[in-house]
């Protein structure tokens, strides 16, 4: 991998680790309709200037519209609804370790619904056994009550997050960053307006909650999309979400040291478990060794492979 995409990587592993903190901070005191419509709509007013200066946006909009309402609608609407809705419920945590199977389901969905037809071999597909009991494990205890709801919901949000590169890699790698992003996000936060404003707070939420919209749309949203999708074109849709490697620690630190979540043995073994299976699951199949040329003599037999007298003396 280049140093740039290194970079975007490094990035990407923060800047995607800290959301769940923001996301259970803020729906603390705002529903989930108003968290994503202030982070689309912040997002949206920082880049949409910039990709109607780029020039071409109505064209874009024109020629690509269908799949990018198909990617707005699967990475955007759907997921982060779900996740806020899920972190009313669910520990901030414990939504980051989940959504660290988006490797996992990225090759699933690679190897069915990609361009190339990726082998998944015996390592490739002992990661994904051990990756699901990882899920298992941080699962299981929650499966009472409200928590099943939330964790359908982060399912479908891991689902989202895992589908959408492979529209962007495949069917959008020639539209701008910003052509892309900002209309998606435009989309987005006008979709959400009726509900956020149905559901307004009342009162002013606080100042942390304040902040933590805002930080979830500059830093999260409008930085976060560019710096995503400029690493799928640098490393591909597969290879890119294993930033999620580095997004749990981020989420499970970050909920320890803010919010007093503690980290159990059972995060300490589903993070491993999780870890561990994407690493196999995404990992590269190892080449095929290409076959040796079968040299013939001219009357069609296999040459002799007995060196010639004069050949074996001087070995």
């Amino acid at each position: 991998m280049t140093a740039r995409g290194w970079f975007l990587f490094s990035l990407m592993g923060v800047i995607w680790g800290i959301p769940y903190l923001m996301i259970k901070v803020a729906v603390d005191e705002v529903s989930p309709s108003t968290v994503v419509f202030a982070r689309c709509a912040v997002g949206a007013l920082l880049l949409l200037p910039l990709a109607i200066r780029q020039g071409g946006l109505f064209l874009t909009l024109r020629t690509h519209w269908r799949p990018m309402l198909a990617f707005a609608c699967i990475e955007i609407m759907g997921p982060w609804f779900t996740l806020t809705d899920a972190e009313r419920h669910l520990s901030s945590s414990t939504a980051g370790l989940l959504i660290a199977g988006v490797p996992i389901v990225g090759v699933v969905a690679a190897r069915y619904f990609g361009g190339e037809r990726e082998h998944l071999g015996a390592r490739r597909i002992a990661g994904l056994l051990i990756g699901l009991a990882g899920v298992a494990v941080l699962t299981i205890p929650h499966l009472t009550g409200g928590d099943a709801r939330s964790l359908g919901e982060v399912l479908l949000t891991v689902i989202g997050y895992a589908t959408a590169p492979l529209i962007a890699a495949r069917r959008l790698k020639d539209v701008p960053t910003l052509q892309l992003i900002a209309p998606c996000l435009t989309l987005a936060a006008l979709v959400y307006a009726p509900a956020a404003a149905a559901t307004w707070p009342s009162s002013v939420p606080s100042t942390n909650a304040l902040l933590s919209l805002l930080a979830l749309g500059v830093l999260c949203t409008a930085v976060a999309f560019v710096a995503f999708l400029e690493l799928i074109k640098e490393i591909g849709p597969t290879r890119s979400t294993v930033i999620t490697y580095v997004n749990p620690a981020v989420a499970v630190a970050a909920g320890a040291l803010f919010l007093n979540e503690s980290f159990t043995p059972t995060i300490a073994v589903s993070f491993a478990l999780i870890l561990a299976g994407s690493v196999l699951a995404t990992a590269s199949s190892a080449p095929k060794r290409p076959a040796r040329p079968v040299l013939r003599r001219p009357g069609g037999q296999p040459p002799d492979p007995r060196p010639e007298r004069g050949e074996a003396r001087a070995r």
